[in-house]
């Protein structure tokens, strides 16, 4: 397939490397030539409920070796996002709903304290332990004017031959409770694509992004104006691609099929 050089590759996870415990081979073996050639990437999930290391423990276990200077996650990008809406506050109050890879990403910056009172935000990521009294607390804080921030908007997540509520899914429970939206990090927000970009010192036209989900990936490219290759490795086909306006800007059956 004929396309024009990229100087570095966004690269998404879950049904592009792997599909949850199963490997997906092409997915890899593009990793492993993209490693060859030293070519600048960056792995970019939406899955807020793993740390950095997390994520490189699961590939190492799909045979790509990797370091968490790799791993992009919305997690850190809801980091970058809440300080440089914060340049000169020594400490921001924060109320977190989500799981290991939320909390302790952001608490780990002594900028962020947990306040479940008062907080200036409400950050809001996957959580299977999810409880009422957890919307609630969101809920009232969100409506004593507290920020609304969602990591991700996935509604669903893909599990076996099942589709799981998704961190979008909780964030609209709260947005009906409140009426507010949530300001959403991960994609197809172009927050945590800028983000990226920024961790790798590249600009727009010189990135592309790669994914399987039209939805978040593709979507993701087309709000910033970045090329996109959609693989057929994992959510979308190409029969709801054929009801899509926009189309990714390459389409390839897996990954082998892209040269470097």
């Amino acid at each position: 397939m004929e396309h024009k050089d990229y100087k570095c590759y966004l690269i998404d996870l879950d049904g592009t490397i792997y599909r949850g415990s199963d490997t997906i081979e092409s997915g890899v073996r593009f990793i492993h030539r993209l490693q060859e050639k030293n070519i600048p990437h960056l792995f970019l999930t939406n899955n807020s409920t793993r740390t950095p290391q997390m994520v490189v423990d699961k590939l190492r276990g799909h045979g790509v070796n990797t370091d968490i200077y790799h791993v992009y996650t919305p997690v850190l990008a809801t980091e970058s996002y809440l300080l440089s809406q914060n340049p000169d506050a020594t400490k921001i109050p924060i109320y977190i709903i989500g799981q290991i890879g939320l909390v302790q990403g952001l608490l780990k910056n002594e900028r962020f304290y947990y306040d479940d009172r008062n907080p200036k935000y409400v950050v809001v990521g996957m959580d299977t332990d999810l409880t009422y009294h957890k919307i609630r607390v969101a809920t009232r804080a969100i409506r004593n004017g507290a920020t609304f921030i969602g990591t991700n908007a996935d509604k669903n997540l893909p599990s076996g031959d099942e589709l799981l509520p998704g961190n979008g899914a909780l964030c609209t429970m709260i947005e009906v409770a409140t009426g507010v939206k949530p300001t959403y990090i991960g994609k197809p927000s172009s927050i945590i694509v800028a983000s990226a970009l920024k961790m790798l010192n590249a600009q727009g036209q010189d990135a592309i992004l790669v994914g399987d989900n039209y939805d978040t990936d593709i979507m993701a490219g087309i709000n910033c104006n970045i090329d996109s290759l959609l693989t057929l490795t994992g959510v979308t086909n190409k029969e709801q691609l054929k009801e899509k306006d926009k189309k990714p800007t390459y389409i390839v059956e897996n990954l082998d099929e892209w040269k470097l």
